[in-house]
């Protein structure tokens, strides 16, 4: 039999699995990653844990199954961008991670060239976006003097692993990830040189790109024992839609992870987009790319893990489903989790966290359940922009860790009033990158056959609707409030 090694960097840790061609994990393992805020708005990560972290897991992972893969898929954490020395591999200070804030005022600076930007990348001007965190840290003369030199070198997350995993032999992306840099012109398939004058960024610091399935170099033997290819490269999201097979125009899904992400294919024939919705590059069945509408919420799971964390009213995630269930509703409060600003349909980066309707009887699971509730709520808001252009939602896939929640899925089915299909294996990112690596690497023959023993289990609407629509309208008044404090600035 044969195996493939699927790396899944997200944004907290990292989890890889070992695969077999039947479809079942026969290992995994995972570490997490220390998170960093040195100021408020910003997120960071340290390069060099990112990788040894990524290491160990696969270590353990193939320690677990006993077996030597015959290839490697790697899916990542998006937007997130490294600089590193082009000769040492030593990286130019911390990763700037996706969700960091620190360039909305750059944003805002830049608000008249956003309908040039968008019309070549199908991206908003959003600090989400690696081109503002590119152009920020070479903003340092030092780091600005060695980029033009050439010494330095710059990737997404993906391209950090190829280089380390191939021992600085392969620089290299995808066009998916290619197409989250705000660098990428997406029609022409090719780094916009005139993109890259905007952000001051030196062409020669961007990695090839190459198809999302097929050759990214070889592993070196240091790392786990023996050389093994990398043949499979896609960003988490767009992994997510091939593992759950979504290959045609018109077939999407969401993912519930540290935020929530809902793509749908859009075949070969870029979208108009708008409304708040991205175009990006996706894959077909082949691993060729295809446009994609996105949604992009920036907080969902990682709002449970700051009430874990941060306020210390969970011990574990696991436990948020128990609390959710042991009150009937939330008694009027609303928690929209804009920790790091909102996403989609809003692209408010100035909005922050905000709790409505707490009284002296609100309890920490009335703001568990609120928690919850904030994720089915932001994705029905993203799910009415995309029905507005003219996308027919009669199912949705779903998939991420917080899909083993059963009752937030029902909650979820309630408030779209459509079925909610949940895969057996939840952990999709990372089976898309076994896809996409396992039929470039000879695992699988086809991507038909790569899914022949997947299964689902179904939530369907419950609720009434009426009930449904008034809840949600307590939903966007609580928004409202949100967008109506951050535009209250001083």
């Amino acid at each position: 039999m044969r195996h493939v090694l699927a790396i899944d960097q997200g944004t907290t840790g990292s989890t890889c699995l070992v695969i077999r061609d039947d479809g079942q994990v026969v290992g995994r393992g995972y570490r997490e990653i220390t998170q960093y805020y040195p100021q408020p708005g910003w997120v960071e990560h340290d390069a060099d844990e990112i990788f040894t972290h990524t290491r160990d897991a696969a270590r353990d992972a193939i320690a677990q199954s006993g077996v030597v893969p015959n290839t490697i898929g790697i899916t990542n954490q998006r937007e997130t961008v490294v600089l590193w020395d082009r000769s040492t591999g030593q990286p130019v200070g911390r990763a700037v991670v996706w969700q960091d804030r620190r360039t909305a005022p750059r944003c805002a600076e830049l608000a008249s060239s956003a309908t040039d930007i968008a019309q070549r990348t199908g991206l908003v001007l959003d600090p989400y976006f690696s081109a503002t965190k590119i152009e920020w840290i070479l903003r340092d003369p030092a780091v600005a003097t060695r980029a033009a030199m050439g010494d330095l070198v710059l990737g997404t997350i993906d391209s950090w692993l190829i280089w380390r995993l191939t021992g600085g032999a392969v620089h290299a992306t995808d066009p998916t990830n290619a197409s989250r840099t705000m660098l990428y012109d997406i029609d022409g398939g090719q780094w916009s040189n005139h993109l890259c004058e905007l952000f001051g960024v030196p062409t020669s610091m961007l990695p090839g790109v190459r198809r999302s399935s097929g050759d990214f170099g070889v592993s070196t033997k240091e790392h786990f024992g023996t050389a093994i290819p990398i043949t499979g490269v896609a960003g988490d999201q767009q992994a997510a839609l091939y593992g759950q097979g979504c290959w045609l125009p018109g077939e999407g899904k969401n993912t519930y992870g540290t935020g929530a992400f809902l793509l749908f294919n859009a075949g070969t024939t870029r979208p108009s987009g708008g409304g708040g919705l991205l175009t990006t590059i996706a894959c077909d069945a082949l691993g060729n790319p295809v446009f994609a509408l996105e949604a992009a919420v920036f907080i969902a799971g990682a709002a449970v893990q700051w009430l874990r964390d941060g306020l210390q009213i969970l011990e574990q995630a696991a436990d948020s489903e128990a609390l959710a269930r042991s009150v009937e509703s939330t008694d009027g409060v609303y928690f929209v989790p804009a920790l790091v600003g909102l996403g989609a349909p809003h692209w408010a980066p100035d909005a922050r966290g905000t709790i409505v309707g707490l009284t002296r009887g609100t309890g920490r699971a009335h703001l568990v359940r609120a928690a919850l509730e904030a994720m089915a709520y932001s994705t029905a808001d993203v799910v009415a922009t995309v029905r507005d252009q003219g996308v027919v939602l009669d199912r949705l896939r779903v998939d991420g860790g917080a899909t083993a929640n059963n009752w937030l899925m029902q909650f979820q089915s309630d408030v779209l009033g459509v079925s909610v299909e949940r895969p057996d294996m939840i952990e999709t990112t990372a089976l898309g990158a076994a896809g996409l690596a396992g039929i470039a690497g000879g695992v699988w023959r086809s991507s038909n056959e790569f899914l022949a023993s997947r299964s689902f289990v179904r939530f369907t609407p419950t609720r009434s609707p009426a009930k449904v629509a008034a809840d949600y309208a307590g939903w966007l008044r609580a928004v409202r409030a949100t967008l109506a404090w951050a535009a209250d600035t001083p």
